[in-house]
Formats: structure tokens, sequence, C-alpha cells
């Protein structure tokens, strides 16, 4: 079986996340931002250049 019949991709290809889903820090701009599970299940974020954090 053909490695491209073993996981179909929709027609279309890959698709960029909306634009409102971009993230950028508050701190230095920068769009590197990590998602991660916060303090009581919460969600934070950390920025990957900066290593500023919010929630």
């Amino acid at each position: 079986m053909p490695a491209s019949d073993a996981f179909p991709q929709p027609s279309g290809g890959p698709r960029a996340p909306a634009s409102g889903a971009h993230l950028s820090c508050p701190s230095c701009g920068s769009a590197h931002v990590a998602q991660m599970l916060g303090d009581n299940g919460g969600v934070s974020y950390v920025c990957t250049a900066c290593g500023h954090s919010w929630s």
C-alpha cells in the first residue's frame, strides 16, 4: 500500500490556522509562543524568545 493511501489528506492540502489564532508575546512581541497547562488545570502561555509567561 502506498504511503499516500495510508494517511489521506483532505482536498486542498494543509490549511493555516485562522487569522485570530496567532499569539504574540505581550512583553517582546515575538510570535514564538508555547501553550502549556497551568496551575489548577488552566491554560498558560510562555514566550520561548524572552521567557515571559502569562495566562
